[in-house]
C-alpha cells in the first residue's frame, strides 16, 4: 500500500494497481500549485464529507479518470445527480470493494457543501487491505467512539488531523492514536491557512515523547506500507 500526501486533507492510496483518492483539495491549496491535477489517476475517490476544502477537484478529477465516488448517501446523491458515478454508504456500514473492506465510521464535524446545502453527517474510513489497515480520520474532534476502531481491525497506520481550531490538536491526535491503539501516525489537516498551522518540531516531539510516530510528509510525497 502506497500512500501520497497531496495537501490538506488529500491523500492518493495505491493497492495493487487500484488507484483511490480522499478529499481532493489540490487546485485551490496555494502550497500544492505543483501538483497537476490532470495527471492524477482515480478509480474511486472517497469523501470523507461536503466543506469545498475537500470536495474542490471532484467532478474534475471523477470526470478526467471516471472513478466512483464513495461517500455518504447525501454526497454520492449530489455527484450523481451531476452524472458522477458513485457508491453510497452511511455510518457503521461497510463494503468489500476491489482493494479491500471500506468501512464509514463516525466523525464529530459538521458538513454542508459550499452553497449551503446539507451534506449528511461526516465520517471516516477504515480500509482494510488485503495486507494492511488504515484508519483515515477525515475532519473530526476526538472522540470515544475511536475506540470500537481496534475491536475490530489492527491498524497499521492511523491518519489523524492535527492542525487544531477546525479539528483535533497534537494532544487530541495523541490520545486518538491511543484510543485506535496506533502508535504509527500519519498527520494532515495543517498549515494550510493560517487557523491550522503548527511547529513540525513541536508536534514530532510530543509524540516521540509518547513513543509514538509522526510523519508529516511533504506534498508530493509518498509512504510505503
Amino acid at each position: 500500500m502506497k500512500i501520497t500526501f497531496y495537501g490538506h486533507a488529500s491523500l492518493g492510496i495505491e493497492v495493487d494497481g487500484v488507484h483511490i483518492l480522499v478529499d481532493p483539495f489540490i487546485s485551490g491549496n496555494e502550497n500544492a500549485k505543483h501538483i497537476d491535477i490532470s495527471t492524477l489517476k482515480a478509480d474511486y475517490i472517497l469523501l470523507t464529507h461536503a466543506h469545498q476544502d475537500h470536495i474542490l477537484d471532484v467532478e474534475t478529477i471523477a470526470k478526467n479518470t471516471d472513478a466512483v465516488i464513495v461517500s455518504n448517501f447525501e454526497i454520492v446523491t449530489h455527484f450523481q445527480n451531476k452524472g458522477l458515478e458513485g457508491h453510497p454508504m452511511n455510518h457503521g456500514g461497510s463494503w468489500d470493494f476491489e482493494f479491500g473492506v471500506v468501512k464509514y465510521v463516525n466523525a464529530i464535524h459538521t458538513s454542508s457543501f459550499p452553497d449551503g446545502s446539507y451534506g449528511g453527517q461526516p465520517g471516516g474510513f477504515v480500509i482494510e487491505g488485503e495486507h494492511k489497515n488504515i484508519y483515515i480520520a477525515g475532519d473530526t474532534a476526538l472522540t470515544m467512539d475511536m475506540k470500537l476502531i481496534p475491536l475490530r481491525t489492527k491498524l497499521d497506520l492511523a491518519i489523524l488531523p492535527i492542525g487544531d481550531n477546525f479539528t483535533m490538536g497534537i494532544d487530541d491526535a495523541i490520545l486518538a492514536s491511543d484510543f485506535v491503539q496506533c502508535d504509527k501516525v500519519l498527520g494532515y489537516h495543517f498549515d494550510t491557512f493560517g487557523y491550522i498551522e503548527i511547529d513540525h518540531e513541536v508536534a514530532k516531539r510530543k509524540f516521540f515523547e509518547k513513543d509514538k510516530d509522526l510523519m508529516l510528509l511533504k506534498i508530493g510525497d509518498s509512504l510505503e506500507l
